[in-house]
């Protein structure tokens, strides 16, 4: 029955997928959104779509792959052979597990190496793209394997030894320790982490810093600094976010996305950062995050030591390291229901932002432009499928955001 279940769910989710896929490739039309007239070009509004085309069957290539190798290794008493000399080592449960996911990872990574490699010196760069070199590439990894040992093995060993030795409140004391190492990351992260892989300068003095701590102040935002991150480095592509929380607060600007817009439209690109933090997003997002975390150890902890599902995967032996990563297969169905809806929600909360910076900044022609040269830069498709959007969309469609900002301008009117 577990097999069945973790069978089917993988084949659907890639069915529904695909069926998405193919709806969204449907949508493309030659008539240019009269929104965007004297943004896009003839030629570069077919290139946004052949990029939609080339990405999307890259990503059926890539998902039939990865698919069939899951099935190869699985049917192919892959997990029993790797469990087996694991165990030769007598190292103990949490060392034996850390090698025994590290394994795992590290296979996957190499898998998945050349069609990363692909994506980015083949594909992004035919689109023009990406600027990242070789040896940025081989440097960013080597850097995320260092972090991942440096911060992921000791947290995944304190998972692994809770469930061990921990008795049945073992999930309560992981989702703990998963909190509290979350928590700790949002101020990390900004500082330590994310320097290790792009410089991040202080906006200098002038008008742009002027009009965005002016507009800070004026809807009482609390601001460390505004910093420019070197994105250029890796893409062409353009972008900006918000990090930290309380007097650490940082928003972040693109060099890319400097180069392509007013002052104004910056502010309120900022305007619809700043919103979301206006309007609690981000710890409505973090609470639902921790909420979901619970859920998902309360939920390991029942079927961590479930025989049928050692079984499912020809294991003779019952291991926490190897129930975790069978339990993360079984709850790949109820993920991407709680995926559904949390991405509904947080195109609910894109539209409130949105609202926020139109009505703070007085400026909602600002906003639109600034969406409208974002979506033309990016290549962005424009009139994606509902149901496409349903399923991959964190953002709503620029036609959509456009709409309901002139629905707003009607409103005042």
């Amino acid at each position: 029955m577990i097999t069945f279940i973790i069978l089917s769910t993988m084949l659907i989710d890639i069915l529904v997928h695909g069926i998405a896929d193919a709806l969204n490739l449907k949508m493309l039309r030659n008539e240019l959104p009269l929104a965007f007239k004297g943004l896009y070009g003839a030629r570069r509004y077919r290139r946004s779509q052949e990029y939609l085309k080339v990405n999307t069957r890259f990503k059926w290539i890539v998902s039939f792959y990865g698919l069939i190798i899951t099935l190869l290794f699985w049917f192919g008493h892959g997990f029993p052979i790797l469990d087996n000399w694991v165990r030769s080592f007598e190292l103990g449960p949490v060392l034996s597990g850390l090698i025994f996911m590290s394994v795992l990872l590290l296979a996957k990574t190499v898998l998945e190496l050349p069609f990363d490699i692909y994506d980015t010196f083949v594909i992004e760069t035919r689109f023009g793209f990406n600027k990242t070199t070789w040896k940025t590439y081989i440097a960013d990894a080597v850097k995320g394997i260092g972090l991942a040992l440096v911060i992921g093995g000791p947290l995944l060993a304190a998972v692994l030894a809770f469930f061990e030795y921990a008795g049945e409140n073992a999930w309560f004391w992981c989702w703990l320790a998963v909190t509290v190492f979350s928590l700790i990351m949002q101020y990390v992260a900004p500082t330590w982490i994310m320097p290790i892989f792009n410089k991040f300068e202080p906006l200098e003095q002038g008008e742009l810093k002027d009009a965005i701590l002016s507009y800070a102040q004026s809807i009482d935002f609390s601001l460390e600094n505004v910093f420019i991150m070197d994105g250029s480095k890796r893409s062409a592509k353009s972008n900006a976010f918000f990090t930290g929380f309380g007097k650490h607060k940082r928003i972040v600007l693109f060099d890319t996305l400097i180069k392509q817009h007013t002052v104004a439209e910056l502010v309120a690109v900022l305007a619809h950062e700043m919103g979301h933090y206006k309007k609690k997003h981000i710890q409505m997002t973090l609470i639902l995050g921790v909420l979901q975390t619970g859920i998902m150890f309360w939920l390991m902890a029942q079927f961590i030591t479930f025989q049928e599902l050692f079984d499912a995967f020809y294991m003779d032996k019952k291991s926490v390291y190897a129930g975790l990563i069978f339990f993360g297969m079984l709850y790949s169905a109820l993920d991407f229901i709680l995926g559904f809806f949390l991405q509904m929600l947080s195109r609910k909360n894109e539209f409130q932002a949105d609202r926020f910076a139109a009505q703070t900044t007085g400026d909602a022609d600002s906003l639109a432009e600034a969406l409208k040269k974002l979506s033309v830069h990016n290549l962005s498709n424009l009139q994606p499928h509902p149901f496409y959007v349903s399923l991959n969309y964190s953002h709503p469609p620029v036609l959509e955001r456009l709409k309901a900002l002139n629905d707003q301008r009607v409103e005042v009117a």
